[in-house]
Formats: structure tokens, C-alpha cells, sequence
């Protein structure tokens, strides 16, 4: 692709096959797990012409190369397990869930050590990342929505000897490239906003390393956590239209951010898109835009929290995120979620839905408990 070309643009061009005559326009997907004798691909657990296409695009995208993987979670056990047995890894107090228990699992059998940190105290988390084998970075978090100062935390892990990264999961690769800003590998939960439609589990991992790809590409070889064809090609139809879809989410997102923050039951409204927002400059700093996913809490209630989940019609109460129909949580619901989360904190994964509407519903349910 030209170098020059808006990610709004390579992200509709990049992946296609060449244009030849009576060449398909866009990739499809190949059902075989056995490839005749003599080429390069050998097996159906090495590769696909559908995981090749998805990769190429967000490898343009993020500016390496893309290793994609079954599920967002079999991305990051791949990439914890570049860590040395009884190597040391710095990760935020708050981020993914499935992560962070994860990774207290490898602790507890004492595979490697743990230590957490406030990702958005960039003094902190420099302090903690020496001697440590990986730095692990989530920015925005999940569900808090700190943002960290990527290019001061990538420069003083690499300093360090840690391998950074990056899960940029919430900004997705049109808003923010975490290799750009000096982290190693960037991984991606790509059932969410990448494949956009909550019909996909797919995770996929970008470095410009040539060692690290090697290294992950190993790793998913040997412990064969690999996509299907069919869900490589959903996912990169869904990522064609991540533009737009993530335009209108986003515009959607900054819409109801004001208007639940004026709302005589939100006691904080969670998003860097707003002035006041503690991590409002450094994200307008880093970041094209401040994404499609919120936050907000009810002064404590809890209870109450709970019932606005349970009384919405238009938005969908399910724990997933970046789908084009609007979701919510109360994140304290999961047993796994840290607890310096707050009880009453809803997190909102807003969609393409016409912002008055999605609005009504949200008052509704929220002038239910007053």
C-alpha cells in the first residue's frame, strides 16, 4: 500500500487479491486443513489464504506484521508465554479481566511474577518495569478508562529490557498505533471492533519485529490456537467497514458522555473524550479520536446500577463490546473483575444506533430508580 494513504483507506484496500483479469475483488475463504506436498504452506494449522488477507490489513494498518489467532485470549496467552519461567511481568491494576486473571493463574503456579500497577501513574509504572521481562500496557483501560502515556512507558520498557505491549483493543487501529509510539507488539481482541458484528471470536497479534513475529508464529503453531477460515473472512469483511462504523460509534459515544453527565443519578461519567476527563490530553495527544466505549457510576449504588442493565430495550445487556448495536454491563457483576472497580460502574459499548434513541432508552431506565 502507499505509505501515504488514510488508515480510512488502507483499511478498505489493504488484503486484496492482485488485480489481474477475473481476479476476485476481495479474498475468500479456503475449507481445506490439508495442502498438497511442495509449497510453502504444508498444513491447515500454518496457514490460510483468509488469515493471510486479515493479516496483511492490519499489519498495514498498525505498521508490522499480524499473527491472528482463535480468540483474543489465545493472543495474549501466546504473548505471556514469551515470558521466561520465573520472568516478571508489569501490568495495570485495571485492565481486561481475562488477562489479568491469567495471568494471577501463572502466578500462582509460580511461572512468572506479577506486579501491578496504576498504568496512567507513568512514574509508577516506570519504577515497577525494571528488571521486569514484559511490560504490559491497556490504553484506554477495561473498564476504567485510564489512559497511559504510551511513548513514556514503550521508551523506559525497552530501556528496561522488557518487551511493551500494547492491547489496543478500545482504540482500535484507526485511532491509535501503539508500534508508532514505540511498544514492541500490539494484540487486539478482534471479536470486538475489528470484526464489528458480535459474530466472531478472533484475536491477532502485530510486531515489526522480525524475532518477536517469529517467536509468536511458533507459539500459535505448537499450541494450535488458530482462527477458522470462515471467521478470519467474517472478520475482515467486518474490518472493511471499521471506518464508518467506528465514526458514527464514536460520535455516538461523545454524545451520550455529555448527556449522562448531566444526569442527576451519574455521580462520574468515564471518558477521555471529555475536557475534564483526567486523561483527556495525553489520549488527544496519542490518539486520532476517543473511541466508542464509556463509562459511567451511580454515586454507589450498586443495586441501582444493576436494575438499568435489566431495564433498557434498545441496548443490549451482554458483556461484549464493539458491535454495531449498543451494549452494557455492570462490569462488578463478573467474579473476576478486580475489585477497585466500582460496584455501581456501567460500562456502555456504543453502536452505530441513532444517538436520540439510544438517549431515550438509556433515560428511561435511569429515571426509573429516582
Amino acid at each position: 500500500m502507499t505509505p501515504d494513504l488514510d488508515p480510512s483507506t488502507v483499511v478498505v484496500h489493504a488484503g486484496r487479491p492482485e488485480r489481474v483479469p477475473n481476479a476476485p475483488v476481495g479474498e475468500s475463504p479456503v475449507f481445506s486443513s490439508t495442502y498438497v506436498a511442495g509449497g510453502d504452506r504444508g498444513y491447515g494449522r500454518f496457514g490460510n489464504d483468509a488469515w493471510t488477507a486479515l493479516e496483511e490489513t492490519l499489519g498495514a494498518l498498525e505498521g508490522g506484521r499480524a499473527l491472528t489467532f482463535a480468540s483474543g485470549m489465545a493472543a495474549a496467552a501466546a504473548l505471556i508465554d514469551l515470558i521466561p519461567v520465573g520472568g516478571r511481568v508489569v501490568a495495570p491494576q485495571h485492565a481486561y479481566s481475562g488477562v489479568l486473571a491469567l495471568l494471577d493463574q501463572q502466578a500462582a503456579t509460580g511461572r512468572l511474577k506479577v506486579d501491578r500497577v496504576d498504568i496512567a501513574d507513568t512514574d509508577a509504572a516506570v519504577q515497577a518495569v525494571d528488571g521486569a521481562d514484559m511490560l504490559w500496557i491497556e490504553s484506554p483501560t477495561n473498564p476504567a478508562m485510564e489512559v497511559a502515556d504510551i511513548p513514556a512507558l514503550a521508551a523506559a520498557g525497552r530501556a528496561a529490557g522488557a518487551t511493551v505491549v500494547v492491547d489496543n483493543t478500545f482504540a482500535t487501529p484507526l485511532l491509535q498505533q501503539p508500534l508508532r509510539l514505540g511498544a514492541d507488539v500490539v494484540m487486539h481482541s478482534a471479536t470486538k471492533f475489528i470484526a464489528g458484528h458480535s459474530d466472531v471470536l478472533l484475536g491477532a497479534v502485530v510486531t515489526a519485529d522480525d524475532d518477536l513475529w517469529s517467536a509468536i508464529d511458533l507459539r500459535r503453531r505448537s499450541l494450535g490456537a488458530v482462527p477458522g477460515p470462515m471467521e478470519a473472512w467474517l472478520a475482515l469483511r467486518g474490518l472493511r467497514t471499521l471506518a464508518l462504523r467506528l465514526e458514527r460509534a464514536q460520535s455516538n459515544a461523545a454524545f451520550l458522555a455529555e448527556r449522562l453527565r448531566a444526569h442527576p443519578r451519574v455521580s462520574r461519567v468515564r471518558y477521555p473524550g471529555l475536557p475534564d476527563d483526567p486523561g483527556h490530553d495525553r489520549a488527544a495527544a496519542q490518539m486520532s479520536g476517543f473511541g466508542a466505549i464509556l463509562a459511567f457510576e451511580l454515586g454507589g449504588d450498586a443495586t441501582g446500577a444493576q436494575k438499568v442493565c435489566e431495564s433498557t430495550k434498545l441496548w443490549v445487556h451482554a458483556t461484549s463490546l464493539g458491535g454495531v448495536e449498543s451494549m452494557l454491563e455492570r462490569r462488578r457483576r463478573w467474579p473476576i473483575e478486580v475489585p477497585t472497580i466500582p460496584e455501581d460502574l456501567i460500562r456502555l459499548s456504543v453502536g452505530i444506533e441513532h444517538p436520540d434513541d439510544l438517549w431515550a432508552d438509556l433515560e428511561q431506565a435511569l429515571n426509573a430508580g429516582i
